[in-house]
């Protein structure tokens, strides 16, 4: 297995980047491990390089003809750890697998009207001024076999665009891959509940009247520790508190943690004559829900968990003495050993998390390169996370693609 090519560059004029970056994909090209007949290409690009996307989505092609491009702006974007929030920056990966396994989608090219290809996964990029991302994202999940997403919408200061072989604004676009493109790909939660997880037994679109058939005004202060009759107690707590929404029968708090399944949204308000409480979702009676706030622990024991989860799965069941001492030494900064067929990754994150959530600049990718080891990767920071058949909040989504069918084939 060799690895795919990818690199990063931070300068104001995009044009000398892209050079720097060049150069850098250019130089491992060279090297035997990784590929050197590139099929698919990630580019993504913070918002101060969005008024020239176009021109610079053209030199990408004419710097690496026949490859397809996908992508994003982002208010950050994220490479090998590394992460550039709020200047001008790109960060591009190259993979060699076979054209026949991928497919590119759009609003102009779109992923049902492909009978010939059988999609079983595809990563998505989507606009975020969209009011129907969400049912979107679900019918393009009901176009793939395994009905399985992962992406996010497009973040930034300004204009928000998305790339699939063309720059577009509105809708979703990226690539769809089948059966023989395998990957493996985890959600992390970065919320933490306060209370236990209730069902929600009454409810009118986004209101929420009652939890477990008690006023959910009432359940929501009980949580939260705090007196309705002192407003300037209660008021900065309620701004803080976001919820954790599950289907039924899924329950979206287990102890101090989400499951994948919760989806985190906004409190959005209250209704005292109801005694209800309104958030950014519409709900139904049956639905589970628990009150949560964001928590830098939680969010840095559940992405260490993720990569632990994705190590474990690539990690041979029976494995060398030295394969051993490889995969877990502690020399984590050097290239990944081969049992674990790690050819490249993508991470997209919470616009709200990154170095600012956890503490440090570049303190979350250096959590995922000290766990994957010097892997390629790239990602971006997003307006909101996709994966499975829903648009989360406040998570992060690593995929990372394994040995599967490639250009010599």
């Amino acid at each position: 297995m060799r690895l795919f090519l990818h690199a990063h560059a931070t300068h104001p004029d995009w044009r000398f980047a892209l050079s720097l970056a060049t150069a850098q994909l250019e130089a491992q090209r060279a090297r035997p491990d990784h590929i050197d007949a590139p099929t698919l290409g990630w580019v993504y690009i913070t918002d101060h390089y969005a008024a020239a996307a176009e021109p610079l989505l053209d030199a990408l092609r004419a710097q690496w003809p026949g490859v397809a491009w996908v992508g994003s702006t982002g208010v950050g974007i994220a490479a090998n750890g590394v992460e550039y929030f709020d200047e001008p920056a790109l960060s591009l990966m190259l993979g060699d697998i076979a054209p026949a396994h991928f497919r590119l989608f759009s609003g102009v090219q779109p992923l049902s009207g492909r009978p010939d290809f059988a999609a079983v996964s595809a990563q998505v990029h989507a606009d975020p001024a969209g009011h129907d991302a969400a049912e979107l994202i679900a019918e393009l999940a009901d176009q793939t076999s395994a009905g399985y997403l992962f992406g996010g919408l497009a973040s930034g200061h300004g204009r928000t665009l998305h790339i699939a072989d063309g720059v577009y604004t509105g809708g979703l676009s990226g690539v769809a891959f089948d059966a023989q493109v395998p990957l493996i790909s985890r959600v992390t939660q970065g919320c933490q509940p306060i209370g236990a997880a209730r069902r929600i037994t009454e409810a009118d679109r986004n209101l929420i009247v009652s939890l477990d058939d008690e006023p959910a005004l009432a359940v929501l202060l009980r949580d939260l520790k705090v007196d309705a009759h002192d407003p300037r107690e209660a008021l900065p707590r309620l701004r803080s508190t976001l919820v954790g929404l599950s289907d039924s029968g899924q329950a979206p708090a287990h102890g101090r943690s989400f499951g994948t399944e919760t989806r985190v949204r906004h409190l959005v308000g209250i209704d005292p004559g109801r005694h209800a409480v309104a958030i950014g979702d519409v709900v139904e009676p049956g639905m589970q829900l628990a009150f949560c706030n964001r928590n830098t622990e939680a969010a840095r024991r559940d992405l260490v968990r993720i990569c632990a989860e994705i190590r474990e799965e690539l990690e041979p069941e029976t494995q060398s003495l030295e394969t051993a001492l490889a995969l877990h030494g502690s020399d984590t900064g050097s290239a990944p050993h081969p049992a674990r067929q790690i050819a490249g990754a993508v991470y997209v994150s919470c616009a709200g998390r990154g170095g600012p959530h956890f503490g440090a600049p570049s303190a979350e990718l250096a959590i995922v390169r000290h766990a994957l080891g010097d892997v390629p990767l790239v990602g971006f920071f997003a307006n909101g996370e996709i994966a499975h058949r829903h648009l989360y909040g406040y998570t992060g989504v690593l995929t990372v693609f394994t040995a599967g069918p490639r250009t010599a084939e």
